[in-house]
């Protein structure tokens, strides 16, 4: 199942037609402006899109309106639950390495005369006379 998912995802119209329903309803005709692609083209993916339970259509008068179904992106949602932590890990220890550079980077800049000045406020005023 998931990955039926992740094949209908992986074409970039079909991408954008939900980026384009994350907003809401719209018709056919309005979703082959913002898409850019004749209107073949648009009900073919949307055809895909609605065979794999992501977008639900309704008529309404001559058009046909359509929108995103929530049920499919819990589902990804929920398998991906699995390897957030993972990610999250990794983040957190990439973050922390990154943080450990920065830290020796700012050490390297400093010279060693400079850093007793900074803390010593009698070598300070000793040097202003």
């Amino acid at each position: 199942m998931i990955d039926d998912v992740f094949e209908v995802l992986a074409d970039p119209t079909r991408r954008r037609l939900i980026q384009a329903l994350r907003v809401g309803e719209h018709s056919v005709n309005d979703l082959v402006k913002v898409v850019e692609i004749n209107q073949p083209g648009v009900s073919k993916q949307l055809r895909v899109l609605h065979e794999a339970g992501f977008v639900k259509v309704r008529p309404d008068r001559q058009r046909r309106l359509c929108s995103l179904r929530s049920e499919p992106f819990r589902e990804l949602d929920s398998w991906m639950e699995d390897y957030r932590h993972l990610w999250e890990e990794r983040f957190d220890r990439l973050a922390a390495q990154l943080e450990a550079r920065e830290q020796r980077r700012r050490g390297e800049l400093a010279s060693p005369g400079d850093r007793g000045k900074a803390s010593d406020p009698e070598r300070s005023t000793n040097n202003d006379q």
